[in-house]
Parts: C-alpha cells; structure tokens; sequence
C-alpha cells in the first residue's frame, strides 16, 4: 500500500519507454515519494522494462494507479501543476521546481489534493494536457538544449519537495472547501454545451481553439465548490430566462 506521508501524486502522461517508467519510479522513491499514476502507456502495462530499471523501487509500479486519458488521472485533484519546457500560448502561472513544490506543500497542509504532471519523452505534453493544469512548472536549464528526459525532470521535482519538508508542510486551519478537478470539469462541459447551443463558438473554424481557452479559463481560477454550483446555478438561470422570453 502507498504511504500515508501527505504527498503529490505523480502523474506520467502517455508514457512511451518502460525504462523511463521505472527510471521515474527509481527517482520517486529516493526522494520517498510513491503515488505514481499513469495514463495511456504506449508500451502496455505492466512492464517488465521499467520493472528492471525500478532497481528496487518496483512496488510504486505494483500500486501505480492506471488511467485512460488525463483527466480522469486528474479527477480527484484540487491542484495541478504541467511540467513543459516549451514556451505556451496558454496563461498560467509559471513556477520553478522549487517555488511549485513550496506551494504544493502549502496546499497539501491545507488538505488539498495536488498532482504534479509529466510529459512523453517525445514531445512533452500537448496545449489540451496542459490547459487541464492551474499551473507551470519550467526548470531553467539552457535554453539552447532545455530537453529533459522523463526521469531527469521527475528527480529535480521529486528533490524539491523533499527540500521543502518542514518548511511547507503546516497545519492549517478554516481553508476553503476547493473544488475537486472533476467539478471544474463538469463545470467546464455545463458551459461548453450552453455556449455551443447558443452558438457562441463562432467562426467554425475558430471554435476548437475558443473553447481550450476557455477551459484553460476554468483551470486557472482556484474555485470552492460552493463557487461552481453557483456558476452552474447561474447558467441555468440564464438558460431558463431565455426559454420564457
């Protein structure tokens, strides 16, 4: 069984290499950290190369949990941080290892949920990845060779929050009821339905590009859950003004 230490989940993205897996697993645990989830490996699962590479670290990929697409690696979280080292047309705060640990730490003594993303080896993680995260994690690496490999970035991260121990981790008292990621979600699908019937998403040819704003909208705004039943609340209320005009 996972410990019951408070600590982000790990979440590897579309994975392509069991070494990289395990590799990642071997980083996590140095650092004692074991809530590994996983979406979509390329190479199946289990994996019997990355439970090589684990070199003793292979219970994480016993207990990892394994997820079809990103969001529903993400449902339970309050808080997520996308590991990317390419420059994003999406706005999010942009945070080194070391800020974006110190701040999950604060989040997790709050009792939130935090998840920390990471990228396939090939090209790191898409916009439509990334726009489901409230935050950026970028490392300041040379910019003239900025490419991590999976392993590397989940050591530096993993080093970070164990830098932060005793620093971060404070108990806290009378914090906000956050929204779980899979009421913004639902949230986020509520308005996107409306606003199509309504035909908001207008050129065609503009709409994807309108509503993966508009969902990187809804992930940067840290709402309590009394904050989206309102909104849903409102949308209905609107919808229902229409229909008796």
């Amino acid at each position: 069984m996972p410990s019951t230490t408070p600590q982000p989940a790990f979440v590897l993205i579309r994975p392509q290499m069991g070494e990289n897996i395990g590799a990642a697993a071997r980083a996590m645990w140095n650092f004692g950290l074991d809530r590994m989830r996983i979406t979509a490996p390329r190479d199946g699962w289990p994996n019997q190369k990355a439970v090589a590479m684990a070199s003793g670290a292979g219970r994480l990929l016993d207990e990892a949990q394994l997820f079809d697409t990103t969001a529903a690696a993400l449902a339970d979280c309050h808080y997520t941080y996308a590991t990317t080292a390419r420059p994003r047309e999406l706005t999010k705060p942009v945070l080194t290892p070391e800020e974006a640990m110190a701040d999950a730490a604060a989040r997790i003594a709050r009792g939130e949920k935090v998840a920390v993303m990471f990228g396939p080896e090939r090209a790191g993680l898409e916009n439509d990845d990334v726009a489901q995260a409230n935050a950026i994690i970028s490392v300041p690496v040379n910019p003239q060779f900025a490419s991590l490999n999976l392993g590397q970035c989940v050591l530096l991260t993993a080093y970070e929050w164990q830098r932060c121990q005793g620093a971060g981790l404070r108990e806290a008292f009378g914090q906000p009821d956050l929204a779980e990621t899979i009421e913004v979600q639902k949230l986020a699908e509520h308005y996107e339905d409306t606003l199509s019937e309504a035909g908001f998403f207008y050129p065609a040819h503009k709409a994807e590009s309108m509503k993966l704003n508009l969902r990187n909208l809804w992930s940067r705004m840290p709402m309590t859950s009394h904050d989206v039943r309102m909104l849903h609340g409102m949308m209905r209320q609107m919808v229902r003004w229409r229909d008796r005009s």
